[in-house]
This record gives C-alpha cells, structure tokens and sequence, in this order.
C-alpha cells in the first residue's frame, strides 16, 4: 500500500520556496499571541492535518519533528489556514507550556526599539 500523501487539492494552493517550504505561524487560538514560525513541506502538512499535532520540518536537522515530542510542551492545532498567495499557514493551536526553546512562552519574546518618531 501506498504511503499516504497530502491532498492534492491542497498540494496545488501552496507556493512553496526553492527548498519546498512554506512559513508556518503557530499563533495562540482564543488569545491571538503569536508562538513561533517554523517551516513545513507536504509531508509535515499532511502529518499535521491527519494528527493534529502541529509536525514540521527542521531545516537544521533535516528530519520532521512534532512540537513537544521531546519536551512535553505540545500544540494541539485546531485550525490550519492558508494566506492569500499559498506561501505562509497559520496553526491555530492550544499550547501546553511554553513555545519557544528558550523557555519561554512566544519566540517573539525580545522587543526592539524604535526610532524616535517611529511609533504610530
């Protein structure tokens, strides 16, 4: 039996990079905070939709991984959309624990400045 593959209607929406990727938010589902952005190719997509477990693709280690696999701070993804040119996905997701690696609960945890009459 054939491995499984990821639909082929939702295949042909994405616009994916030279690598095969595209960007995926995981993003907070009832407070909107924005976790961490990772990169997913069809497999770790189809994996995503069939589990829901958010599965992505390490660029570093090359090998899918499932979020908090080894941590035990999961995402339980209840919702994927994708953005208008098919070249980003948003996971909807219930965080167990903190997101990012660093311990913290979003990657975007670091504020920059900016410029004196930079702010709205």
């Amino acid at each position: 039996m054939p491995a499984p593959t990821l639909d082929p209607a939702v295949s042909e929406l994405l616009r994916r990079d030279d690598a095969g990727l595209v960007a995926a938010v995981a993003q907070q589902h009832d407070t909107g905070e924005v976790l961490m952005v990772a990169w997913m190719d069809d497999e770790a997509l189809r994996r995503t939709l069939a589990t829901g477990r958010a599965t992505y693709w390490s660029r570093s280690r090359q090998e899918y991984w499932v979020k908090g696999e080894t941590s035990g701070h999961r995402q339980h993804v209840r919702e994927v959309r994708l953005d208008c040119d098919g070249d980003a996905l948003l996971l909807l997701v219930d965080q167990e624990g903190p997101a990012c690696h660093t311990g913290e609960r979003s990657c975007f945890h670091r504020d920059l400045p900016l410029a004196p009459g930079g702010a709205a």
